[in-house]
């Protein structure tokens, strides 16, 4: 009787036992920490979403592909072992939200940069083929930012530079004439336009051979008309990094062979100027291009670059520096002409 008794009370402790080990399981499965994951996502082709007047979709098997990350809370189980998804890289909230803004105010900022990109992709496509678009500057747009200025603690990338001290600075060289009478250590009073507004905030200047400099990378902002319509629906995808695949596919729909017959991905910021410049989430976006079977994979040439070909394995991997060194690649690669 006693055995008996022995052998239900072990019974009774082992399944207490176990269902507190499944319900462990269970929060750490499915209960979100407060990191987060970036994962990779096939590459999407872009033929679809674009639709320009006077062009068509291109029918010789090939085309042009963006690439994106999927971005969400990791779960507790995540947090500490991110490598259960290949290719997942886990980020601090800092990291994600260096701002420090509500996730709607990102996200409603995510989405303006990309609805940007359509203008600039569109404005950078149409220009390759001699059309004419017209862009009036409406301030100086900030590409990138020294994370050892102390402009660091306050501008960041998208922001738009419209006035220092004062002083309109819509065009580069208007910029450029206010900080030569500016000397190095000087605080600097920036009217900054954003997906926010406007607002004013105080940066202190750097020395750099004796010239006033902020810390920045910087490109021309613009009101954009364009001679033709061009419409890009990229849906709930927010940020800039399709901008050079977006303007890739205008050119092919309206009749160059820019991918000639392959599938070809590209990421990447494009400027008004067609220059090409870097995106976050490399590592995702390389494995997203592997993942769709693509021929050969675009990418900003420098540290994204360096890092795709990490993880490219047999995807080529171009990187470029312009959109034009981008088409002359293509035609290059696959014996074409532009």
């Amino acid at each position: 009787m006693r055995r008996l008794a022995r052998v239900l009370l072990s019974g009774q402790v082992l399944f207490v036992v176990g269902v507190a080990v499944l319900g462990f399981a269970l929060i750490v499965a499915i209960v979100p920490s407060h990191k987060y994951l970036f994962l990779p996502d096939p590459a999407h082709p872009v033929a679809p979403l674009v639709r320009v007047t006077g062009g068509s979709d291109p029918t010789d098997g090939g085309g042009i592909y963006f690439v994106d990350v999927q971005t969400r809370k990791a779960t507790i189980l995540e947090s500490f072992a991110p490598s259960i998804h290949k290719g997942a890289d886990l980020y601090s909230p800092a990291a994600v939200n260096p701002q420090n803004v509500s996730p709607i105010t990102l996200r409603a900022e995510d989405l303006a940069d990309m609805r940007r990109s359509h203008d600039v992709a569109a404005a950078v496509a149409l220009r390759s083929l001699g059309e004419k678009v017209r862009a009036t500057p409406n301030g100086i747009l900030i590409t990138g930012v020294d994370p050892d200025a102390p402009a660091a603690a306050v501008l960041y990338p998208n922001d738009v530079i419209v006035a220092i001290d004062g002083a309109p600075t819509i065009t580069l060289n208007a910029l450029a004439r206010v900080m030569n009478g500016k000397k190095p250590g000087t605080t600097l009073s920036l009217s900054i336009r954003n997906a926010r507004g406007l607002s004013t905030v105080r940066v202190k200047t750097v020395n750099h051979n004796g010239q006033a400099l902020i810390g920045l990378a910087i490109e021309q902002d613009a009101t954009i008309v364009l001679p033709r319509k061009v419409s890009i629906d990229s849906g709930d995808i927010g940020g800039p990094s399709a901008g050079l695949a977006f303007a890739l596919d205008i050119v092919e729909e309206l009749g160059r062979d820019v991918d000639h017959g392959h599938k070809v991905a590209a990421t990447g910021e494009i400027f008004l100027g067609g220059g090409v410049g870097p995106i976050g989430g490399i590592k995702q976006k390389t494995y997203g291009a592997r993942r769709a079977g693509v021929d050969v994979f675009l990418v900003p040439a420098g540290e994204n670059g360096t890092e795709a070909r990490r993880y490219a394995g047999s995807l080529k991997i171009i990187p470029v520096k312009s959109f034009q060194q981008a088409l002359r690649a293509l035609a290059t690669l696959y014996g074409g002409t532009q």
